[in-house]
């Protein structure tokens, strides 16, 4: 697979839903990737990625910048509060606002900054223990928090369990958003991102089909 390949395929996939072409963005998760697979997919032209780690962005991407123009980095892994000043300062989007002390702390950076990425609810579609997220039922309440602390949250995220059919979980975050007039979903990933799309996906997040499988860090 390559980044040509994935291009193409979103694109017949906005065709088949009826929806604008170029409507979809691709979220390149270059996460745990080695530099020169990412300046590889830089070269050719591509500008939107995705880190899980603020500590491996940092690491990463400042050089990028310096090289490339018009990078649009966005944080789609957990973020720790301790973390986030630089998250903010790193990323044109934070995809994993999860909890109230994040958007709190979020709120309070903000102001001081006076700036802030554009933000997504991560939402625990499957309601899963060990993942991160808040729960359906408690996503609007949530999202009404964001919005009086003046946060620019421009949609919701979420990932599946593994072993159930995704449709059922776009399907429900397509419903959470709609009903609290947001456009923003960030859903699907290599494997299902174009019943993503049919759902309304406007990102999708696509690792390991453009880059290859993923180098482990050494330990």
């Amino acid at each position: 697979m390559s980044l040509q390949d994935i291009t193409a395929r979103i694109a017949k996939a906005e065709a088949k839903s009826k929806r604008p072409s170029g409507s979809v963005k691709l979220i390149a998760v270059s996460k745990v990737q080695p530099n020169e697979r990412v300046q590889a997919v830089l070269e050719q032209g591509h500008r939107c990625f995705g880190e899980n780690r603020v500590q491996e962005a940092a690491g990463k991407w400042p050089a990028f910048k310096e090289r490339f123009e018009g990078i649009d980095l966005h944080l789609i892994g957990p973020l720790q509060t301790n973390k986030a000043r630089q998250a903010m300062e790193l990323c044109n989007a934070i995809h994993s606002v999860d909890r109230p002390k994040l958007a709190q702390t979020l709120a309070r950076l903000a102001q001081e900054m006076g700036t802030c990425p554009d933000l997504f609810i991560q939402v625990n579609t499957g309601e899963e223990e060990q993942k991160a997220g808040i729960l359906p039922a408690e996503a609007d309440s949530f999202f009404a928090e964001c919005t009086a602390l003046d946060l620019p949250v421009r949609g919701l995220m979420c990932i599946p369990p593994l072993d159930e059919e995704p449709t059922l979980h776009f399907a429900l975050l397509a419903k959470i958003a709609a009903r609290n007039g947001l456009e923003g979903l960030s859903m699907g990933m290599s494997g299902d991102f174009e019943q993503a799309i049919a759902l309304g996906a406007t990102h999708v997040r696509v690792g390991s089909a453009i880059f290859g499988e993923r180098v482990k860090p050494q330990e």
